[in-house]
Formats: structure tokens, sequence, C-alpha cells
């Protein structure tokens, strides 16, 4: 990803600190590159969506949208201070904001737990602000919660995980587990990335633990 080595922030610029944003949404893309849905539909009746941070989100929006389940995929920012955020803003680490993927589901399909199964297998929750060699707080571990089903959910995976990551002799989990904040889309060209430059950069890679929510745990 662009900015790949540049020297950045590793703890949380303050809300005082941060960069002033604008007002107005920044532009992005009308339509997902694979589907050809509206980027911008709301959750269909019986779905329900789900918002995840775990290093470069154009690697990880490829994770979610190979899901059976999973109806649309989108990349933006959130969990920081400056409202809508640019790339370039959000690179510097003075907007607080993570690099997030939102997907819209269907539970009969992809329950909540399958989803966080595909989350914590698929990037190290230990690493802290960084993720592989993407630095920064904008590659930290987190999961946004829609509402408080959610959030109980994700907190017993995270204790789950972290039990089985101690067994394998790895750290301790940073993820963050949060109401989820307000999401900002992303620039055109990162919607699907990966999906319109196959062989593109993607930094993400789990620990080879598996985790057992979702599986009758």
């Amino acid at each position: 990803m662009m900015n790949l080595f540049a020297r950045k922030p590793m703890t949380m610029v303050s809300a005082a600190e941060a960069l002033p944003g604008r007002p107005d949404p920044i532009p992005t893309a009308e339509t997902h590159f694979l589907s050809g849905l509206p980027l911008k539909s709301p959750v269909p009746a019986g779905m329900a969506w789900a918002m995840f941070g775990m290093g470069c989100f154009w690697g990880v929006e490829r994770v979610f949208w190979k899901l059976p389940g999973v109806w649309l995929t989108m990349v933006g920012y959130a969990a920081g201070h400056t409202p809508n955020p640019t790339y370039k803003e959000v690179c510097t680490g003075l907007t607080g904001h993570n690099e997030v993927v939102r997907v819209i589901f269907d539970p009969a399909v992809a329950p909540y737990e399958n989803l966080l199964r595909t989350f914590w297998e698929n990037h190290d929750p230990t690493q802290g602000m960084r993720q592989g060699n993407d630095t920064g707080t904008q590659y930290r571990s987190g999961i946004y919660c829609a509402d408080e089903t959610q959030r109980e959910v994700a907190e017993a995976s995270r204790a789950l995980y972290q039990h089985r990551l101690m067994r394998a002799g790895r750290g301790a989990v940073t993820t963050e587990i949060l109401p989820a904040p307000t999401f900002y889309f992303a620039e055109d060209y990162h919607q699907q990335y990966l999906a319109k430059n196959p062989d593109g950069y993607c930094g993400i890679g789990g620990t080879g633990v598996s985790c057992p929510i979702g599986l009758g745990v």
C-alpha cells in the first residue's frame, strides 16, 4: 500500500490535535466493482451489517467479499476524530481513523460468529498499531459493533481467541471493541481495489491459530 514505510505516529492523536476535515463527504464509487450494486445501498430487510479493522483495507475487503452470505462490502475510515477525511489525511496519523471494511450480510447464511472467525484468523490481533509492514494507528485491530448483541458476541470471541493464542505462545490481543462510529467512505480507487488490481499489494496475514467461535464452541 502507498506510504508503506513512512514514519507515522504510533499513538492515537487527541481530538484537539486532529485535522479539521470538512463538512461534506469526499467522492467515492457509485457501484460495487464486482456486483454492480449501489455502494451506498441500505441494508435489505433480513440482513445485517458489521464493521472491522484489521490492517490494509484492500486485502481485508477481499477476504470478506469472498464469504458466502456476504451481500455487499465497502471500505472506509472510522473510529477517529476528523470528519470526512481523505486517504492522504488518514495516512498522516492525524485523524485518528482506522482503515475499515463495512460488510452487509445475510445472517441466515453467514452468521455474525462466522464473520468474527474470519476476522480473527486473517490478521494478527496482537500487533498493536501495525499489521505486518503496515505501521500506524490506521492499521490497528478493531471490531465496531452495530448493536449490543454484536458487542457481547465480539467480546466473548476475543476471550476465546486470546486463550487459543496464549496456548500457541502468542501475546495479548490488542483489538478494540467499540460501538460502531461514523463510517466515512474511502475514495473510489480504494473500493474493491484488489478486484481492479489482482496483483496489487495485500499486507494482511493470520497467525495460523484457529478461532473456535462459530464452530459449535
